[in-house]
């Protein structure tokens, strides 16, 4: 029988992709006590890289909203390749949103509400969190979003 978080994501329609490995000296999840740090997460499926630029350039606020919402599924997929069942996470706590901004763009906040919202469509209540939205001037691979999360876990 699945678990209520699995149950909710065939609900929802949503297929974590594959946890991606790391793509330097790092592990993509470290669990400590009750807490749980994910790596920053890029907006990769099936192992191609994901939009490929800079908001406010390259990419409008939509864009880099659905760029955050895939960086969202990874971490979510990294959570449950480490956990082994998503009902451990009782609680979103803190999401970080890097956003590779070109000079003048000013909505990182906007663009974060799509990783925002997916982890509230996921986990409920559980899933509303503190966070921070940042603008930088390049991400690795050159990519427009990275998030970082932690997780409160039983």
């Amino acid at each position: 029988m699945p678990g209520k978080i699995a149950a909710r994501l065939t609900e929802l329609k949503i297929e974590l992709p594959k946890a991606a490995a790391p793509v330097a000296n790092y592990v993509p999840v470290v669990v400590t006590g009750h807490q749980a740090f994910v790596s920053g997460q890029v907006p990769v499926l099936n192992g191609e890289y994901q939009y490929k630029g800079q908001l406010g350039k390259d990419y409008q606020i939509e864009d880099g909203q659905k760029a955050a919402r895939l960086c969202g599924m990874n971490v979510v997929a990294q959570l449950q390749a480490a956990l082994g069942d998503l009902d451990r996470v009782k609680r979103c706590v803190k999401l970080n949103v890097f956003v590779n901004s070109a000079p003048g763009f000013t909505d990182q906040p906007k663009v974060a509400n799509g990783v925002s919202d997916f982890m509230v469509e996921v986990f409920g209540d559980a899933g509303k969190h503190a966070r921070s939205a940042v603008g930088v001037a390049q991400l690795p691979l050159g990519v427009a979003v990275e998030v970082d999360a932690t997780f409160e876990i039983a």
